[in-house]
């Protein structure tokens, strides 16, 4: 098969699309071959050396995919070849999706509402930002503030807290206003001096901006939750990993999140796609930040 490798760390540059072993389904999982592929922040940061994780090289990036079924692994059931679904790698492998070929761990049919694309780099978005909802314990008549609401994982909150009822304030760039309003959040400039411009909020996403203001907005750490700073235990604020960490996992939000799409009340914004032998532009686009959802590879 082709896939998108590096075979050492540095710039966007040192990525190659070429040759690779292919992958085959393993008991628990099934392999898909790639319509679409997310590209993330690990995956640059792992790219660029910067990462604490350091994979074996040559390593093929990509944690989210989306395709058809070849091959079911022992022990699955519900799903069959040809069966057209969007899901995530093992997540410990820190790759891999961004291939002719991936291997799902977790997965759930792609409803026809999604594109190849949306679908492509929804399944970690949707995984964090349902553990992280469930982590808040967000229930009808909240007000839960999301931070950084213009990403993937943010946008991705917006709609599924939205879905269970919350009334939702969405911190963003200004240029990214009617964006975020178009999820259904309440839009308000992101950036120092947040709690002035908020009135209140009962639940807050950490994904980016200020941690401690959070913390002021809504008056106490444990309605806190970040998926991005590791430090927030100092403070009191709960650190959610999912299963990297041995805590719970999002993604049963998978199913959740196809039924919503197919209602017309999920989607996942594509900020933009690219052909998989481009991967450096996709990389550069993500490292450049200030995105409106997610960039994918496309076959």
């Amino acid at each position: 098969m082709f896939a998108v490798q590096f075979d050492r760390f540095g710039p966007p540059g040192v990525l190659t699309f070429g040759p690779f072993p292919e992958p085959h389904a393993g008991p628990g999982q099934v392999r898909i071959r790639v319509e679409a592929t997310g590209v993330s922040p690990v995956d640059t940061a792992l790219r660029a050396g910067r990462s604490q994780s350091r994979p074996p090289l040559p390593h093929v990036p990509g944690v989210d995919a989306a395709g058809t079924v070849d091959e079911v692994g022992p022990g699955v059931t519900g799903v069959s070849v040809g069966d057209e679904v969007f899901g995530a790698v093992d997540l410990s492998r820190l790759g891999g999706a961004n291939a002719e070929f991936a291997v799902l761990r977790f997965w759930a049919g792609k409803p026809r509402a999604l594109s190849w694309p949306e679908a492509g780099g929804a399944a970690t978005s949707v995984e964090t930002a349902t553990r992280a909802l469930d982590v808040l314990d967000v229930r009808p008549g909240m007000v839960v503030l999301v931070d950084s609401a213009a990403g993937g994982v943010g946008s991705t909150a917006v709609q599924l807290a939205r879905a269970r009822g919350a009334r939702v304030i969405g911190a963003a760039r200004p240029d990214h206003a009617d964006f975020v309003t178009s999820l259904g959040a309440e839009f308000v400039p992101y950036g120092p001096g947040l709690p002035e411009r908020v009135a209140m909020a009962d639940r807050a996403l950490h994904i980016g901006g200020s941690l401690a203001e959070l913390v002021a907005l809504t008056g106490d750490p444990a309605a806190v939750v970040t998926v991005t700073d590791l430090g927030g235990a100092d403070r009191g604020v709960h650190v959610t990993l999912g299963a990297l960490a041995g805590q719970p996992s999002g993604e049963h939000g998978l199913t959740a999140a196809a039924a919503l799409a197919e209602e017309g009340r999920f989607r996942l914004p594509v900020a933009e796609a690219v052909p998989m032998p481009e991967a450096a532009k996709a990389h550069s686009l993500v490292e450049q930040g200030g995105l409106r959802g997610k960039v994918v590879l496309v076959r």
